[in-house]
Protein backbone atom coordinates (compact mmCIF):
# COMPACT_ATOMS: atom_id res chain seq x y z
CA UNK A 1 0.00 0.00 0.00
CA UNK A 2 1.43 3.54 -0.27
CA UNK A 3 1.76 6.25 1.94
CA UNK A 4 -0.09 9.64 1.35
CA UNK A 5 1.21 12.83 2.79
CA UNK A 6 -0.59 16.50 3.02
CA UNK A 7 2.05 18.78 3.29
CA UNK A 8 0.75 21.76 4.88
CA UNK A 9 -2.07 23.05 6.90
CA UNK A 10 -3.94 24.60 3.00
CA UNK A 11 -3.64 21.77 1.82
CA UNK A 12 -6.42 20.62 4.03
CA UNK A 13 -8.50 23.89 4.31
CA UNK A 14 -8.02 26.75 2.33
CA UNK A 15 -6.40 29.09 5.25
CA UNK A 16 -4.65 31.44 3.25
CA UNK A 17 -6.77 34.35 3.47
CA UNK A 18 -7.46 33.66 7.33
CA UNK A 19 -3.68 33.80 7.48
CA UNK A 20 -3.44 36.46 5.32
CA UNK A 21 -6.01 38.80 7.80
CA UNK A 22 -4.27 37.23 10.85
CA UNK A 23 -1.17 38.90 9.68
CA UNK A 24 -2.18 42.26 9.30
CA UNK A 25 -4.34 42.25 12.61
CA UNK A 26 -0.85 41.36 13.68
CA UNK A 27 0.72 44.33 12.49
CA UNK A 28 -2.57 46.45 13.51
CA UNK A 29 -1.51 45.36 17.54
CA UNK A 30 2.29 45.65 16.82
CA UNK A 31 1.86 49.36 16.09
CA UNK A 32 3.14 48.77 12.33
CA UNK A 33 2.01 50.61 9.54
CA UNK A 34 2.23 47.30 7.66
CA UNK A 35 -0.59 46.25 5.26
CA UNK A 36 -0.57 42.84 2.90
CA UNK A 37 -3.27 42.96 0.02
CA UNK A 38 -3.60 39.74 -1.58
CA UNK A 39 -1.60 40.19 -4.67
CA UNK A 40 1.80 41.36 -2.34
CA UNK A 41 1.01 38.78 -0.15
CA UNK A 42 0.51 35.68 -2.63
CA UNK A 43 4.11 37.08 -3.83
CA UNK A 44 5.68 36.93 -0.32
CA UNK A 45 4.08 33.14 -0.27
CA UNK A 46 7.03 31.70 -2.59
CA UNK A 47 8.89 31.63 0.43
CA UNK A 48 8.37 29.79 3.70
CA UNK A 49 8.07 30.50 6.91
CA UNK A 50 5.61 33.35 8.40
CA UNK A 51 8.41 34.88 11.02
CA UNK A 52 11.37 34.78 8.08
CA UNK A 53 8.73 36.39 5.91
CA UNK A 54 8.33 39.54 8.35
CA UNK A 55 11.94 39.75 9.32
CA UNK A 56 12.46 39.83 5.81
CA UNK A 57 9.81 42.52 5.15
CA UNK A 58 11.60 44.45 7.66
CA UNK A 59 14.59 44.54 6.80
CA UNK A 60 13.20 45.84 3.12
CA UNK A 61 11.68 48.40 4.79
CA UNK A 62 14.25 49.11 7.37
CA UNK A 63 12.02 48.64 10.37
CA UNK A 64 13.37 47.80 13.25
CA UNK A 65 10.77 44.90 14.46
CA UNK A 66 10.68 42.03 17.23
CA UNK A 67 9.32 39.24 13.89
CA UNK A 68 9.51 36.00 16.58
CA UNK A 69 6.64 38.17 18.64
CA UNK A 70 4.76 39.61 15.37
CA UNK A 71 4.61 35.90 14.30
CA UNK A 72 3.38 35.05 17.51
CA UNK A 73 0.60 37.23 17.70
CA UNK A 74 -0.23 36.12 13.86
CA UNK A 75 -0.74 32.49 14.89
CA UNK A 76 -2.66 33.41 18.18
CA UNK A 77 -5.16 35.76 15.88
CA UNK A 78 -5.35 32.14 12.91
CA UNK A 79 -6.41 30.13 15.70
CA UNK A 80 -9.21 32.34 16.60
CA UNK A 81 -10.18 32.79 13.29
CA UNK A 82 -10.59 29.27 12.21
CA UNK A 83 -12.24 28.54 15.31
CA UNK A 84 -14.74 31.22 14.69
CA UNK A 85 -14.91 30.70 11.15
CA UNK A 86 -15.19 27.09 10.79
CA UNK A 87 -13.71 26.82 6.96
CA UNK A 88 -15.11 23.51 5.59
CA UNK A 89 -11.89 21.20 4.44
CA UNK A 90 -11.39 21.70 0.37
CA UNK A 91 -12.54 19.48 -2.17
CA UNK A 92 -12.17 16.16 -2.41
CA UNK A 93 -10.24 16.32 1.12
CA UNK A 94 -12.40 14.50 3.11
CA UNK A 95 -13.89 11.82 0.52
CA UNK A 96 -9.78 10.88 0.30
CA UNK A 97 -8.61 10.47 3.24
CA UNK A 98 -12.00 8.03 3.90
CA UNK A 99 -11.06 6.27 0.69
CA UNK A 100 -7.16 5.67 1.72
CA UNK A 101 -8.39 4.66 5.11
CA UNK A 102 -10.31 2.00 3.57
CA UNK A 103 -8.18 1.23 0.95
CA UNK A 104 -5.19 0.76 3.20
CA UNK A 105 -3.23 3.10 2.79
CA UNK A 106 -0.87 5.45 5.19
CA UNK A 107 -1.99 9.08 5.86
CA UNK A 108 0.51 11.53 6.80
CA UNK A 109 0.16 15.25 7.60
CA UNK A 110 3.69 17.08 7.25
CA UNK A 111 4.12 20.46 7.70
CA UNK A 112 6.54 22.80 9.39
CA UNK A 113 4.47 24.89 11.49
CA UNK A 114 3.46 25.08 15.04
CA UNK A 115 1.75 22.01 17.35
CA UNK A 116 -0.76 24.64 17.84
CA UNK A 117 -1.60 25.69 14.28
CA UNK A 118 -1.74 21.75 13.58
CA UNK A 119 -3.88 20.70 16.39
CA UNK A 120 -6.37 23.98 15.83
CA UNK A 121 -6.91 23.22 11.75
CA UNK A 122 -7.45 19.20 13.13
CA UNK A 123 -10.25 20.51 14.53
CA UNK A 124 -12.17 21.98 11.62
CA UNK A 125 -15.21 19.61 11.35
CA UNK A 126 -14.49 16.74 8.94
CA UNK A 127 -11.30 16.64 10.23
CA UNK A 128 -9.17 14.75 12.96
CA UNK A 129 -5.77 14.09 14.36
CA UNK A 130 -6.73 10.68 14.13
CA UNK A 131 -7.37 10.42 10.01
CA UNK A 132 -3.40 10.35 10.26
CA UNK A 133 -0.73 8.04 11.12
CA UNK A 134 2.13 9.97 11.37
CA UNK A 135 1.54 14.38 12.16
CA UNK A 136 4.67 16.40 11.70
CA UNK A 137 5.07 20.03 12.71
CA UNK A 138 7.91 22.41 13.77
CA UNK A 139 9.03 20.43 17.27
CA UNK A 140 9.64 17.34 14.88
CA UNK A 141 13.05 18.86 13.05
CA UNK A 142 15.68 21.29 13.02
CA UNK A 143 15.24 22.66 9.39
CA UNK A 144 11.97 23.73 8.09
CA UNK A 145 10.50 23.66 4.62
CA UNK A 146 11.91 24.21 1.80
CA UNK A 147 14.46 21.42 3.44
CA UNK A 148 13.65 17.94 3.50
CA UNK A 149 14.13 17.11 6.64
CA UNK A 150 10.02 17.04 7.51
CA UNK A 151 9.02 14.25 4.81
CA UNK A 152 12.32 12.06 5.42
CA UNK A 153 10.64 12.40 9.42
CA UNK A 154 7.66 11.38 8.17
CA UNK A 155 8.84 8.18 6.16
CA UNK A 156 11.14 6.65 8.38
CA UNK A 157 8.42 7.13 11.43
CA UNK A 158 6.04 5.33 8.43
CA UNK A 159 8.55 3.22 7.58
CA UNK A 160 8.12 3.95 4.31
CA UNK A 161 9.76 4.83 1.06
CA UNK A 162 9.60 7.80 -0.72
CA UNK A 163 9.34 5.51 -4.29
CA UNK A 164 5.62 4.00 -2.26
CA UNK A 165 4.34 7.73 -1.50
CA UNK A 166 3.19 10.63 -2.96
CA UNK A 167 2.80 14.22 -1.09
CA UNK A 168 0.17 17.23 -1.59
CA UNK A 169 1.64 20.83 -1.53
CA UNK A 170 0.00 23.87 -1.87
CA UNK A 171 2.97 25.80 -2.32
CA UNK A 172 6.67 25.85 -4.11
CA UNK A 173 8.59 25.64 -0.89
CA UNK A 174 6.70 22.71 -0.20
CA UNK A 175 7.26 21.15 -3.38
CA UNK A 176 10.84 21.37 -2.96
CA UNK A 177 10.91 20.65 -0.24
CA UNK A 178 9.23 16.77 -0.97
CA UNK A 179 11.13 16.56 -4.09
CA UNK A 180 14.24 16.87 -2.46
CA UNK A 181 13.46 13.83 0.48
CA UNK A 182 12.50 12.06 -3.28
CA UNK A 183 8.91 12.10 -3.89
CA UNK A 184 6.17 12.80 -6.60
CA UNK A 185 4.22 15.93 -5.67
CA UNK A 186 0.67 16.65 -6.62
CA UNK A 187 0.44 20.42 -6.88
CA UNK A 188 -3.69 21.64 -4.69
CA UNK A 189 -2.86 24.98 -5.14
CA UNK A 190 -4.65 27.29 -2.66
CA UNK A 191 -6.16 30.71 -3.33
CA UNK A 192 -2.94 32.91 -3.15
CA UNK A 193 -1.00 30.69 -4.58
CA UNK A 194 -2.67 29.67 -8.22
CA UNK A 195 -0.48 31.52 -10.23
CA UNK A 196 2.99 30.22 -8.68
CA UNK A 197 5.48 28.36 -10.55
CA UNK A 198 4.67 24.20 -10.19
CA UNK A 199 6.91 22.96 -12.35
CA UNK A 200 8.43 20.83 -10.43
CA UNK A 201 5.04 19.15 -9.30
CA UNK A 202 4.39 15.83 -11.13
CA UNK A 203 0.54 16.88 -11.70
CA UNK A 204 -1.37 20.11 -10.00
CA UNK A 205 -4.94 19.59 -9.29
CA UNK A 206 -8.34 21.60 -8.39
CA UNK A 207 -10.34 18.99 -5.93
CA UNK A 208 -8.32 15.76 -4.92
CA UNK A 209 -9.39 12.08 -5.79
CA UNK A 210 -7.57 9.31 -4.26
CA UNK A 211 -6.66 8.09 -8.01
CA UNK A 212 -5.52 10.63 -8.96
CA UNK A 213 -2.43 10.71 -6.11
CA UNK A 214 -2.19 6.81 -6.46
CA UNK A 215 -0.78 7.21 -10.32
CA UNK A 216 1.57 9.52 -9.43
CA UNK A 217 3.44 7.45 -6.93
CA UNK A 218 6.84 6.00 -7.80
CA UNK A 219 7.11 8.96 -10.58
Amino acid sequence: MSAILFGSISTLVDSSELQRRAFNTAFSQHGLDWSWDQEEYAALLTGNGGQDRVAAYAEQRGDDVDAAAVHATKSEVFRTLLAEEAPEPRAGVVETIRAAKEAGHRLGFVTTTSADNVAAVLKVPGLSAADFDVVVDADDVDEPKPAAEAYRHALAALGEHASDAVAVEDNTGGVASARAAGLPVVAFPNTNTADHDWSEATERVVALELDDLLRNVGR
